[in-house]
Protein backbone atom coordinates (compact mmCIF):
# COMPACT_ATOMS: atom_id res chain seq x y z
CA UNK A 1 0.00 0.00 0.00
CA UNK A 2 1.10 3.79 -0.26
CA UNK A 3 -1.23 5.65 1.35
CA UNK A 4 -0.40 6.87 4.53
CA UNK A 5 1.11 3.80 5.90
CA UNK A 6 1.26 2.85 2.29
CA UNK A 7 3.38 5.14 0.54
CA UNK A 8 5.75 3.41 -1.00
CA UNK A 9 5.72 3.46 -4.58
CA UNK A 10 5.95 0.25 -6.35
CA UNK A 11 10.14 -0.01 -7.07
CA UNK A 12 10.12 -3.24 -9.05
CA UNK A 13 8.77 -5.08 -11.51
CA UNK A 14 8.05 -9.08 -12.36
CA UNK A 15 9.46 -9.51 -15.86
CA UNK A 16 9.05 -13.42 -16.12
CA UNK A 17 7.45 -16.33 -13.88
CA UNK A 18 9.79 -19.22 -14.07
CA UNK A 19 7.54 -21.67 -12.43
CA UNK A 20 3.85 -22.48 -13.24
CA UNK A 21 0.94 -22.05 -11.13
CA UNK A 22 1.00 -23.22 -7.73
CA UNK A 23 -1.55 -26.37 -8.23
CA UNK A 24 -2.70 -29.22 -5.82
CA UNK A 25 -5.70 -31.24 -4.94
CA UNK A 26 -8.42 -30.89 -7.75
CA UNK A 27 -12.57 -30.73 -7.00
CA UNK A 28 -14.06 -33.23 -5.54
CA UNK A 29 -16.33 -35.34 -8.14
CA UNK A 30 -20.14 -33.63 -9.85
CA UNK A 31 -22.86 -34.50 -7.20
CA UNK A 32 -19.88 -35.32 -4.14
CA UNK A 33 -22.07 -34.33 -0.72
CA UNK A 34 -20.01 -32.31 1.72
CA UNK A 35 -18.91 -35.11 4.36
CA UNK A 36 -19.13 -32.40 7.37
CA UNK A 37 -22.48 -31.78 8.47
CA UNK A 38 -23.46 -28.88 10.38
CA UNK A 39 -20.74 -26.74 9.36
CA UNK A 40 -21.28 -23.23 11.30
CA UNK A 41 -21.46 -25.53 14.66
CA UNK A 42 -18.22 -26.94 13.53
CA UNK A 43 -16.39 -23.81 12.57
CA UNK A 44 -17.18 -22.55 15.94
CA UNK A 45 -15.84 -25.20 17.54
CA UNK A 46 -12.54 -25.51 15.73
CA UNK A 47 -12.49 -21.47 15.89
CA UNK A 48 -12.29 -21.85 19.90
CA UNK A 49 -9.90 -24.22 19.58
CA UNK A 50 -7.67 -22.81 17.49
CA UNK A 51 -7.75 -19.10 19.56
CA UNK A 52 -7.15 -21.29 22.67
CA UNK A 53 -3.83 -23.30 21.35
CA UNK A 54 -2.49 -20.01 19.08
CA UNK A 55 -0.69 -17.70 21.18
CA UNK A 56 2.18 -14.62 20.20
CA UNK A 57 4.31 -16.07 23.13
CA UNK A 58 4.22 -19.35 21.47
CA UNK A 59 4.82 -17.45 17.92
CA UNK A 60 7.32 -15.72 19.42
CA UNK A 61 9.94 -18.13 18.68
CA UNK A 62 9.51 -17.53 14.68
CA UNK A 63 10.12 -13.77 15.56
CA UNK A 64 13.34 -14.32 16.84
CA UNK A 65 14.57 -17.11 13.54
CA UNK A 66 13.43 -13.84 11.91
CA UNK A 67 15.72 -11.78 13.34
CA UNK A 68 18.65 -14.21 13.74
CA UNK A 69 18.39 -14.90 10.29
CA UNK A 70 18.61 -10.80 9.31
CA UNK A 71 21.39 -10.52 11.81
CA UNK A 72 23.50 -13.23 9.83
CA UNK A 73 22.43 -11.85 6.13
CA UNK A 74 23.43 -7.98 6.50
CA UNK A 75 20.54 -7.14 8.50
CA UNK A 76 17.83 -7.28 6.12
CA UNK A 77 15.62 -9.98 5.19
CA UNK A 78 14.85 -8.06 1.95
CA UNK A 79 13.31 -10.04 -1.37
CA UNK A 80 16.28 -11.55 -3.89
CA UNK A 81 18.60 -11.74 -0.62
CA UNK A 82 20.41 -14.02 1.02
CA UNK A 83 18.04 -13.02 4.03
CA UNK A 84 14.76 -13.66 2.09
CA UNK A 85 15.70 -16.93 0.96
CA UNK A 86 16.68 -18.22 4.62
CA UNK A 87 13.50 -17.37 6.22
CA UNK A 88 11.50 -18.55 3.36
CA UNK A 89 13.70 -22.04 3.76
CA UNK A 90 12.53 -21.62 7.00
CA UNK A 91 8.63 -20.99 6.70
CA UNK A 92 9.04 -23.89 4.09
CA UNK A 93 10.46 -26.19 6.94
CA UNK A 94 7.94 -25.40 9.40
CA UNK A 95 5.08 -26.37 7.26
CA UNK A 96 5.89 -28.97 5.87
CA UNK A 97 7.36 -30.41 9.12
CA UNK A 98 3.20 -29.97 10.30
CA UNK A 99 2.16 -31.87 7.30
CA UNK A 100 0.95 -29.65 4.39
CA UNK A 101 1.47 -30.03 1.05
CA UNK A 102 4.48 -27.00 0.30
CA UNK A 103 5.77 -25.47 -3.07
CA UNK A 104 7.79 -22.58 -3.58
CA UNK A 105 6.47 -20.16 -6.59
CA UNK A 106 9.39 -18.18 -8.08
CA UNK A 107 9.83 -15.61 -10.41
CA UNK A 108 12.01 -12.67 -11.39
CA UNK A 109 11.81 -8.95 -10.77
CA UNK A 110 13.94 -5.87 -11.64
CA UNK A 111 15.56 -3.87 -9.35
CA UNK A 112 16.70 -0.47 -9.43
CA UNK A 113 20.42 0.45 -8.56
CA UNK A 114 21.00 4.67 -8.37
CA UNK A 115 24.07 5.37 -10.35
CA UNK A 116 23.76 9.50 -9.78
CA UNK A 117 22.22 11.91 -8.00
CA UNK A 118 22.32 15.54 -8.19
CA UNK A 119 20.58 18.15 -7.67
CA UNK A 120 21.43 22.21 -7.80
CA UNK A 121 20.01 25.51 -7.89
CA UNK A 122 21.53 27.91 -10.64
CA UNK A 123 19.27 30.70 -10.21
CA UNK A 124 18.57 33.15 -8.61
CA UNK A 125 20.56 31.80 -5.93
CA UNK A 126 23.11 29.12 -6.53
CA UNK A 127 23.05 26.25 -4.00
CA UNK A 128 23.17 22.35 -3.60
CA UNK A 129 20.00 20.64 -2.48
CA UNK A 130 19.76 16.73 -1.17
CA UNK A 131 17.87 14.91 -3.62
CA UNK A 132 17.38 11.11 -4.39
CA UNK A 133 16.69 9.61 -8.01
CA UNK A 134 13.41 7.57 -8.37
CA UNK A 135 14.38 4.05 -8.59
CA UNK A 136 13.96 2.98 -12.78
CA UNK A 137 14.57 6.86 -13.27
CA UNK A 138 15.35 7.87 -16.81
CA UNK A 139 18.66 8.94 -16.87
CA UNK A 140 19.37 12.54 -17.58
CA UNK A 141 22.60 13.71 -19.98
CA UNK A 142 25.77 13.22 -18.18
CA UNK A 143 26.48 16.34 -16.51
CA UNK A 144 22.27 17.21 -15.81
CA UNK A 145 19.68 18.53 -17.14
CA UNK A 146 19.52 22.34 -16.78
CA UNK A 147 15.91 23.78 -16.65
CA UNK A 148 13.86 25.96 -15.38
CA UNK A 149 11.13 24.68 -12.70
CA UNK A 150 7.27 25.18 -13.16
CA UNK A 151 4.74 24.09 -10.14
CA UNK A 152 1.80 21.99 -10.29
CA UNK A 153 -0.61 22.83 -9.27
CA UNK A 154 -1.30 21.69 -4.92
CA UNK A 155 -4.66 20.37 -4.21
CA UNK A 156 -5.61 17.17 -2.68
CA UNK A 157 -4.48 15.34 -5.83
CA UNK A 158 -1.15 17.04 -6.23
CA UNK A 159 0.26 16.61 -9.86
CA UNK A 160 -1.94 13.65 -10.57
CA UNK A 161 -3.92 14.76 -13.55
CA UNK A 162 -3.46 16.70 -16.40
CA UNK A 163 -5.25 19.93 -15.01
CA UNK A 164 -2.66 20.35 -12.57
CA UNK A 165 -0.22 21.16 -15.05
CA UNK A 166 -2.20 24.09 -16.33
CA UNK A 167 -1.01 26.93 -14.50
CA UNK A 168 1.97 27.26 -16.28
CA UNK A 169 3.94 26.27 -19.26
CA UNK A 170 5.59 22.94 -18.84
CA UNK A 171 7.58 22.16 -22.19
CA UNK A 172 10.89 21.70 -21.53
CA UNK A 173 10.70 22.59 -17.63
CA UNK A 174 11.02 20.19 -14.71
CA UNK A 175 7.92 20.39 -12.60
CA UNK A 176 7.84 20.80 -8.93
CA UNK A 177 4.86 18.51 -7.23
CA UNK A 178 3.97 17.98 -3.99
CA UNK A 179 4.06 14.32 -2.67
CA UNK A 180 0.49 12.88 -2.30
CA UNK A 181 -2.66 10.96 -3.31
CA UNK A 182 -1.56 8.73 -6.47
CA UNK A 183 1.57 6.94 -7.46
CA UNK A 184 5.02 8.71 -8.09
CA UNK A 185 4.58 6.81 -11.56
CA UNK A 186 1.01 8.71 -12.08
CA UNK A 187 2.57 11.87 -11.32
CA UNK A 188 5.91 11.58 -13.65
CA UNK A 189 3.47 9.90 -16.34
CA UNK A 190 0.94 13.32 -15.69
CA UNK A 191 4.18 15.88 -15.76
CA UNK A 192 5.71 14.22 -18.82
CA UNK A 193 2.42 14.61 -20.83
CA UNK A 194 2.15 18.10 -19.84
CA UNK A 195 5.77 18.54 -21.40
CA UNK A 196 7.75 18.22 -18.75
CA UNK A 197 11.49 17.31 -19.10
CA UNK A 198 11.39 15.73 -15.76
CA UNK A 199 10.09 15.90 -12.24
CA UNK A 200 10.87 17.13 -9.09
CA UNK A 201 8.44 15.59 -6.34
CA UNK A 202 9.21 17.02 -2.62
CA UNK A 203 7.69 15.62 0.88
CA UNK A 204 4.65 16.74 2.83
CA UNK A 205 6.58 15.79 6.11
CA UNK A 206 10.03 14.70 7.63
CA UNK A 207 13.33 16.26 6.73
CA UNK A 208 14.28 13.37 4.18
CA UNK A 209 14.03 13.68 0.40
CA UNK A 210 11.18 11.87 -1.02
CA UNK A 211 12.61 8.13 -1.93
CA UNK A 212 9.71 6.71 -4.98
CA UNK A 213 9.84 4.81 -8.23
CA UNK A 214 8.62 5.29 -11.60
CA UNK A 215 7.44 1.40 -11.05
CA UNK A 216 8.58 0.13 -14.53
CA UNK A 217 11.98 0.70 -16.46
CA UNK A 218 10.75 -0.15 -19.54
CA UNK A 219 8.13 2.93 -19.01
CA UNK A 220 9.65 5.94 -17.84
CA UNK A 221 9.17 9.17 -19.27
CA UNK A 222 11.54 11.98 -18.05
CA UNK A 223 14.36 12.01 -15.33
CA UNK A 224 12.22 11.50 -11.61
CA UNK A 225 13.85 12.76 -8.38
CA UNK A 226 12.83 13.80 -5.17
CA UNK A 227 13.85 16.72 -2.55
CA UNK A 228 12.55 17.21 0.83
CA UNK A 229 9.69 19.28 1.91
CA UNK A 230 11.63 22.25 3.48
CA UNK A 231 13.59 22.31 0.05
CA UNK A 232 10.47 22.20 -1.89
CA UNK A 233 8.70 24.69 -0.71
CA UNK A 234 11.44 26.72 -0.09
CA UNK A 235 11.77 26.14 -4.28
CA UNK A 236 7.91 26.71 -4.45
CA UNK A 237 8.22 30.17 -2.52
CA UNK A 238 11.03 31.09 -4.81
CA UNK A 239 8.81 30.40 -8.10
CA UNK A 240 6.47 32.46 -7.02
CA UNK A 241 9.04 35.49 -7.21
CA UNK A 242 9.82 35.08 -10.18
CA UNK A 243 12.14 32.64 -12.64
CA UNK A 244 13.92 29.09 -10.40
CA UNK A 245 16.37 27.22 -12.64
CA UNK A 246 18.21 23.73 -11.13
CA UNK A 247 20.56 21.33 -12.51
CA UNK A 248 19.15 17.83 -12.00
CA UNK A 249 21.67 14.50 -12.50
CA UNK A 250 20.38 11.24 -12.13
CA UNK A 251 20.64 8.00 -13.55
CA UNK A 252 19.69 4.49 -12.37
CA UNK A 253 20.66 1.04 -13.71
CA UNK A 254 17.62 -1.88 -13.71
CA UNK A 255 18.98 -5.15 -12.36
CA UNK A 256 17.33 -8.30 -12.35
CA UNK A 257 16.84 -10.74 -9.59
CA UNK A 258 14.98 -13.89 -8.29
CA UNK A 259 12.91 -14.42 -5.51
CA UNK A 260 10.04 -17.08 -4.09
CA UNK A 261 6.77 -16.98 -2.61
CA UNK A 262 6.19 -19.65 -0.18
CA UNK A 263 2.45 -21.57 -0.33
CA UNK A 264 1.09 -24.63 1.55
CA UNK A 265 -2.38 -25.92 2.08
CA UNK A 266 -3.71 -29.00 4.13
CA UNK A 267 -4.16 -32.15 2.69
CA UNK A 268 -7.82 -32.37 2.55
CA UNK A 269 -10.98 -30.17 2.37
CA UNK A 270 -12.89 -29.35 -0.47
CA UNK A 271 -10.72 -27.55 -3.28
CA UNK A 272 -13.51 -25.92 -5.09
CA UNK A 273 -13.59 -23.50 -1.70
CA UNK A 274 -10.54 -22.51 -0.55
CA UNK A 275 -9.73 -20.29 2.42
CA UNK A 276 -6.87 -17.98 1.66
CA UNK A 277 -4.24 -16.18 4.16
CA UNK A 278 -1.37 -14.10 3.68
CA UNK A 279 1.52 -12.21 4.74
CA UNK A 280 4.24 -10.62 3.45
CA UNK A 281 7.49 -12.68 4.22
CA UNK A 282 10.42 -10.05 2.66
CA UNK A 283 11.54 -6.55 4.41
CA UNK A 284 13.05 -2.96 3.20
CA UNK A 285 16.52 -3.28 2.78
CA UNK A 286 17.09 -0.73 6.09
CA UNK A 287 16.02 -3.33 8.43
CA UNK A 288 15.24 -7.00 9.67
CA UNK A 289 11.57 -6.32 9.10
CA UNK A 290 10.44 -8.10 12.15
CA UNK A 291 6.84 -6.15 12.94
CA UNK A 292 6.90 -5.19 8.88
CA UNK A 293 5.81 -8.30 8.45
CA UNK A 294 7.70 -10.79 11.06
CA UNK A 295 4.43 -10.48 12.78
CA UNK A 296 2.09 -11.24 10.02
CA UNK A 297 4.42 -14.19 8.95
CA UNK A 298 4.79 -14.97 12.19
CA UNK A 299 1.11 -15.20 12.94
CA UNK A 300 0.42 -17.61 9.84
CA UNK A 301 2.86 -19.97 11.10
CA UNK A 302 1.46 -20.36 14.79
CA UNK A 303 -2.12 -20.51 13.11
CA UNK A 304 -0.89 -23.28 10.17
CA UNK A 305 1.07 -25.41 13.14
CA UNK A 306 -2.25 -25.59 15.31
CA UNK A 307 -4.39 -25.92 12.91
CA UNK A 308 -2.67 -29.25 11.64
CA UNK A 309 -2.32 -30.28 15.08
CA UNK A 310 -6.16 -30.30 15.36
CA UNK A 311 -6.76 -32.18 12.47
CA UNK A 312 -4.01 -34.49 13.51
CA UNK A 313 -6.11 -34.81 16.79
CA UNK A 314 -9.24 -35.25 15.35
CA UNK A 315 -8.40 -37.70 12.72
CA UNK A 316 -11.10 -35.48 10.23
CA UNK A 317 -9.76 -32.84 7.53
CA UNK A 318 -11.45 -29.26 7.48
CA UNK A 319 -14.18 -29.19 5.15
CA UNK A 320 -12.39 -26.82 2.92
CA UNK A 321 -9.41 -26.45 2.14
CA UNK A 322 -7.17 -23.65 3.41
CA UNK A 323 -3.97 -22.14 2.18
CA UNK A 324 -1.50 -20.22 3.30
CA UNK A 325 1.08 -17.80 1.38
CA UNK A 326 3.83 -15.54 2.37
CA UNK A 327 4.73 -13.41 -0.30
CA UNK A 328 8.22 -11.86 -2.09
CA UNK A 329 8.24 -8.56 -3.25
CA UNK A 330 5.86 -6.75 -1.23
CA UNK A 331 7.82 -4.04 -0.46
CA UNK A 332 8.20 -3.73 -4.11
CA UNK A 333 5.19 -3.23 -5.16
CA UNK A 334 2.96 -6.42 -4.24
CA UNK A 335 5.18 -8.32 -6.42
CA UNK A 336 4.57 -11.72 -4.94
CA UNK A 337 1.10 -11.86 -4.68
CA UNK A 338 0.41 -9.99 -7.87
CA UNK A 339 2.06 -12.37 -9.42
CA UNK A 340 0.47 -15.34 -7.63
CA UNK A 341 -3.34 -13.89 -8.54
CA UNK A 342 -2.14 -13.32 -12.17
CA UNK A 343 -0.97 -17.29 -12.48
CA UNK A 344 -4.22 -18.76 -11.22
CA UNK A 345 -6.81 -19.60 -14.05
CA UNK A 346 -10.51 -18.71 -13.54
CA UNK A 347 -11.29 -21.89 -12.33
CA UNK A 348 -8.14 -21.57 -9.86
CA UNK A 349 -9.61 -17.78 -8.62
CA UNK A 350 -13.45 -19.17 -8.64
CA UNK A 351 -12.45 -21.78 -6.53
CA UNK A 352 -10.74 -18.93 -3.68
CA UNK A 353 -13.96 -18.09 -1.96
CA UNK A 354 -11.97 -15.27 0.34
CA UNK A 355 -8.78 -13.58 1.01
CA UNK A 356 -7.07 -12.56 4.51
CA UNK A 357 -3.96 -10.44 5.20
CA UNK A 358 -2.35 -9.81 7.81
CA UNK A 359 0.51 -6.83 7.71
CA UNK A 360 2.03 -5.51 10.80
CA UNK A 361 0.66 -6.80 13.84
CA UNK A 362 2.50 -6.37 16.22
CA UNK A 363 3.21 -1.94 16.13
CA UNK A 364 5.46 -0.92 18.99
CA UNK A 365 2.49 1.87 19.89
CA UNK A 366 -0.77 -0.25 18.46
CA UNK A 367 -3.88 0.77 16.93
CA UNK A 368 -6.87 -2.14 16.07
CA UNK A 369 -7.40 -1.33 12.70
CA UNK A 370 -9.62 -3.51 10.96
CA UNK A 371 -9.68 -3.15 6.87
CA UNK A 372 -12.94 -1.31 5.75
CA UNK A 373 -14.42 -4.31 3.56
CA UNK A 374 -18.13 -2.50 3.17
CA UNK A 375 -16.68 1.29 2.92
CA UNK A 376 -18.90 2.11 6.02
CA UNK A 377 -16.25 5.17 7.25
CA UNK A 378 -16.78 6.54 3.74
CA UNK A 379 -12.87 7.76 3.19
CA UNK A 380 -10.71 6.67 -0.08
CA UNK A 381 -11.61 3.45 -1.78
CA UNK A 382 -14.87 2.31 -2.02
CA UNK A 383 -16.04 -1.30 -0.72
CA UNK A 384 -14.49 -4.38 -1.51
CA UNK A 385 -16.53 -7.15 -3.44
CA UNK A 386 -18.86 -9.11 -2.34
CA UNK A 387 -18.47 -10.83 0.91
CA UNK A 388 -15.80 -8.60 2.01
CA UNK A 389 -18.09 -6.65 3.96
CA UNK A 390 -19.35 -9.92 6.03
CA UNK A 391 -15.75 -10.81 6.37
CA UNK A 392 -15.01 -7.27 8.37
CA UNK A 393 -18.18 -8.28 10.45
CA UNK A 394 -16.67 -11.44 11.19
CA UNK A 395 -13.33 -9.81 12.63
CA UNK A 396 -15.03 -6.57 14.32
CA UNK A 397 -17.30 -9.14 16.12
CA UNK A 398 -15.10 -11.43 17.29
CA UNK A 399 -13.52 -8.23 18.75
CA UNK A 400 -16.25 -6.32 19.96
CA UNK A 401 -16.78 -9.84 21.69
CA UNK A 402 -13.43 -9.55 23.38
CA UNK A 403 -14.12 -6.02 24.25
CA UNK A 404 -11.66 -4.51 22.39
CA UNK A 405 -12.10 -1.14 20.94
CA UNK A 406 -11.17 -0.77 16.96
CA UNK A 407 -11.36 1.05 13.93
CA UNK A 408 -11.88 0.76 10.16
CA UNK A 409 -9.14 1.51 7.76
CA UNK A 410 -9.38 2.33 4.00
CA UNK A 411 -9.75 -1.04 2.18
CA UNK A 412 -7.55 0.88 -0.72
CA UNK A 413 -5.74 -2.56 -1.94
CA UNK A 414 -2.20 -1.67 -1.45
CA UNK A 415 -1.11 -4.32 0.58
CA UNK A 416 -1.07 -8.27 -0.52
CA UNK A 417 -4.96 -8.60 -0.25
CA UNK A 418 -4.82 -5.69 -3.76
CA UNK A 419 -4.47 -7.97 -6.21
CA UNK A 420 -7.26 -10.47 -4.73
CA UNK A 421 -9.81 -7.75 -4.54
CA UNK A 422 -8.68 -6.76 -8.35
CA UNK A 423 -10.56 -9.86 -9.56
CA UNK A 424 -13.30 -9.89 -7.51
CA UNK A 425 -12.13 -12.28 -4.73
CA UNK A 426 -13.61 -11.12 -0.96
CA UNK A 427 -11.02 -10.04 1.37
CA UNK A 428 -10.19 -8.46 4.74
CA UNK A 429 -7.81 -8.62 7.59
CA UNK A 430 -6.06 -6.38 10.56
CA UNK A 431 -3.41 -4.03 10.91
CA UNK A 432 -1.58 -2.31 13.49
CA UNK A 433 -0.18 0.35 12.07
CA UNK A 434 3.19 2.25 10.75
CA UNK A 435 4.29 5.87 10.15
CA UNK A 436 0.25 7.51 11.32
CA UNK A 437 0.50 9.61 14.11
CA UNK A 438 -1.74 8.17 17.16
CA UNK A 439 -4.17 10.68 17.93
CA UNK A 440 -5.20 11.98 21.87
CA UNK A 441 -8.49 10.19 20.98
CA UNK A 442 -6.90 7.08 19.63
CA UNK A 443 -4.30 6.83 22.73
CA UNK A 444 -7.45 7.04 25.42
CA UNK A 445 -8.74 4.22 23.36
CA UNK A 446 -5.96 1.95 22.84
CA UNK A 447 -3.48 3.16 25.36
CA UNK A 448 0.12 4.38 24.15
CA UNK A 449 1.60 7.66 23.27
CA UNK A 450 -0.04 10.53 21.35
CA UNK A 451 1.85 12.36 18.73
CA UNK A 452 4.19 9.33 17.85
CA UNK A 453 3.61 7.15 15.02
CA UNK A 454 2.48 3.48 15.54
CA UNK A 455 5.59 2.18 14.92
CA UNK A 456 8.43 5.18 14.79
CA UNK A 457 10.74 2.01 13.32
CA UNK A 458 8.90 1.72 9.92
CA UNK A 459 10.98 1.04 7.18
CA UNK A 460 13.98 1.34 9.63
CA UNK A 461 17.10 -0.41 11.28
CA UNK A 462 15.03 -0.26 14.48
CA UNK A 463 12.38 -2.57 13.30
CA UNK A 464 14.05 -4.97 15.73
CA UNK A 465 12.44 -7.83 17.93
CA UNK A 466 12.47 -5.62 20.81
CA UNK A 467 9.94 -3.43 19.19
CA UNK A 468 7.00 -5.41 18.82
CA UNK A 469 3.86 -5.03 21.50
CA UNK A 470 3.45 -9.00 22.82
CA UNK A 471 -0.38 -7.79 23.40
CA UNK A 472 -1.22 -6.37 19.94
CA UNK A 473 0.83 -9.44 18.44
CA UNK A 474 -1.09 -11.85 20.79
CA UNK A 475 -4.65 -10.50 19.84
CA UNK A 476 -3.98 -10.44 15.87
CA UNK A 477 -3.25 -13.78 15.98
CA UNK A 478 -6.11 -14.80 18.19
CA UNK A 479 -8.26 -12.88 15.29
CA UNK A 480 -6.35 -15.00 12.66
CA UNK A 481 -6.94 -18.23 14.78
CA UNK A 482 -10.81 -17.52 14.82
CA UNK A 483 -11.41 -16.19 11.28
CA UNK A 484 -9.34 -19.73 9.91
CA UNK A 485 -11.08 -22.11 12.44
CA UNK A 486 -14.68 -20.33 11.00
CA UNK A 487 -13.79 -20.62 7.54
CA UNK A 488 -13.01 -23.75 6.76
CA UNK A 489 -15.82 -25.11 7.77
CA UNK A 490 -17.97 -22.74 7.08
CA UNK A 491 -18.06 -20.02 4.26
CA UNK A 492 -21.75 -19.62 3.99
CA UNK A 493 -21.95 -15.97 5.52
CA UNK A 494 -20.28 -14.32 2.43
CA UNK A 495 -23.39 -15.28 0.26
CA UNK A 496 -21.41 -14.94 -2.59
Amino acid sequence: MRSTRRSRATAALITAAVAVPVLFASAPPAGAQDPHDRPAKQGAKLAKKLVKASSGKSAHRHLEKFQEIADAHGGNRAAGTPGHDASATYVYGQLKKAGYKVKYQYFTFHESTTLREKLSVVAPQPRDLRTTAFEFSKATPKGGLKAQLAAARVDETPGCTPDDYTSDTFTGKIALVKRGACTFGEKEAAAAQAGAAGILVYNHSGDKPVAGSVSDPSQAHIPAAGVTKADGEQLAADLAKGPVTVNLDVATKANEKKTRNVIAETRGGRADRVVALGAHLDSVPEGPGINDNGTGSAGLIEVAQKLAKATKKSGKQPANKVRFAWWSGEELGLLGSDHYVKQLSAKQKKAIKLYLNFDMIGSPNPAQLVYDGDDSDKEGAGAGPAGSAQIEGLINGYLDKRGVPHEGYDFDGRSDYGPFIAVGIPAGGTYTGAEEIKTPEQAAKWGGKAGVAFDPNYHGAGDTLENVDPKAFDLNIDVIAHAVGTYAYDVSSLKR
